[in-house]
């Protein structure tokens, strides 16, 4: 422990609004002694105050006293709060007081579908609990916009609690750090913990994207986890005039995508519905991850409450060639979903091409046709990919027939009713 630290420290949220939070306040040397203030004393009082008084002793601040008012807090968000009110008080020795670790460790997946990806306030744990339920692709831990400055530094702790700790389904668990050099720092926390993809905020410059990439390797390699995916955001006309630079500088980058209200911001404009403010920029991100191998992933959608306005968007992000977009609602997500799901008749012709390939090569073949077009290999690769997209939607059965009526799957009639609903 720090002897000459006498500061209180705090962490957290109080007040009767509070849900899954606590708020935590330790004052080291006043102590020891655990003041708690529970909604759920009754059931969990006594396992509290040992947890409080076990994570004392690994942090070195035995003599502490602190005060709890818990809003029904989890037990690694209760533990994110002590830690983070004890680092705050200028307190506590180097061991980190970490959760028993429940979340499985899993490889990263450079071409798995990213249709959507749920924004989470990274110093809200509310949010996180039932994140996975509404099944997106990717839920992002927010450590940049959705935390306040002062707030960071506790965030980083609840998120590194959430990744080791919380189950969040087969969702790919992406973090979005600060931008550089505070996101460094961020990683330090985070990426011995497993998370599949490291968001990048605010990316001009390519040597940021090799400078997070050499500091993410060392540090999973030393910690024994997977070395984490990258994703650059882009969000300034600098940023997207170097885009194609950024998305090829490192062989982890799988991503590519951008953020409409800061690159608006940057040039001096509104930011509308029609977008044209930002075609050029969007039309750019498109071909830069193209011509580096990468997915492109459309910025956010604003209005939560408009999900035609949603639905319109996607559909021309998918034209211009986005393979998905970010949500920052739940709701968002079935809409998302439904608006990337390939239609009938473009199922229909994706298993005509990848069959009609798998039987040219099983006749050891070199030219394969179909009808009068020659089909060549990125057309197979886009072919098999909207094939698994359909799999995956259950669009298809396992003989790869279209699912339900085949006279309208072939006709691509009344294609937008059968899918209605389907995420």
């Amino acid at each position: 422990m720090n002897e000459h630290a006498q500061t209180a420290g705090e962490a957290g949220a109080r007040g009767p609004g509070v849900r899954s939070d606590c708020w935590i306040r330790v004052e080291p040397g006043a102590g020891p002694g655990c003041d708690l203030t529970s909604r759920v004393e009754a059931f969990y009082g006594e396992s509290i105050r040992a947890r409080i008084e076990e994570g004392c002793a690994v942090l070195e601040v035995p003599d502490a006293a602190v005060a709890i008012e818990d809003g029904g807090a989890l037990e690694w968000v209760i533990d994110a709060r002590l830690e983070a009110a004890v680092r705050a008080a200028g307190a506590g020795g180097p061991e980190a007081f970490l959760p028993e670790r429940r979340a499985e460790l899993r490889e990263p997946e450079p071409l798995r579908f990213r249709r959507s990806r749920l924004y989470l306030p990274g110093n809200t744990p509310k949010f996180m609990l039932n994140a996975g339920l509404h099944a997106p692709d990717g839920i992002i831990l927010d450590l940049e916009d959705s935390v306040a400055p002062a707030r960071k530094a506790e965030a980083r702790y609840l998120v590194r609690n959430a990744i080791r700790a919380h189950d969040f389904g087969p969702c790919e668990i992406m973090v979005r750090i600060n931008q550089l050099p505070l996101g460094l720092t961020d990683l330090v926390a985070i990426v011995p913990e497993g998370p599949q993809m490291i968001l990048i905020p605010k990316v001009e410059d390519p040597d940021q994207i090799r400078e997070v990439a050499e500091k993410t390797e060392l540090l999973a390699i030393e910690a024994g986890v997977p070395i984490p995916l990258l994703m650059p955001i882009i969000e300034s006309a600098k940023g997207a005039w170097f885009a194609y630079e950024i998305a090829s500088a490192h062989d982890r980058v799988a991503a590519l995508t951008i953020g409409l209200e800061d690159y608006t911001a940057d040039l001096g404009v509104a930011r509308t519905l029609e977008g044209r403010e930002s075609f050029w920029a969007r039309s750019q991100i498109v071909n830069a991850a193209r011509a580096a191998g990468v997915q492109a992933i459309d910025t956010v959608f604003s209005d939560v409450d408009d999900s035609e306005g949603l639905r319109q968007s996607v559909a021309e992000a998918r034209a211009l060639g986005f393979e998905g977009k970010g949500c920052i609602h739940p709701r968002q997500i079935e809409v998302v979903h439904d608006a990337f799901a390939p239609a009938a008749a473009e199922i229909e012709q994706a298993v005509r091409i990848v069959r009609a390939w798998e039987e040219a090569r099983e006749r050891g073949e070199g030219v394969v046709a179909l009808g009068s077009k020659m089909i060549d290999p990125p057309v197979v690769a886009r072919a098999e990919r909207i094939v698994a997209m359909a799999e995956s939607l259950g669009l298809l059965t396992a003989e790869k027939e279209p699912a339900g009526d085949r006279e309208t799957a072939e006709t691509g009639d009344a294609d937008d009713a059968d899918r209605e609903g389907k995420v």
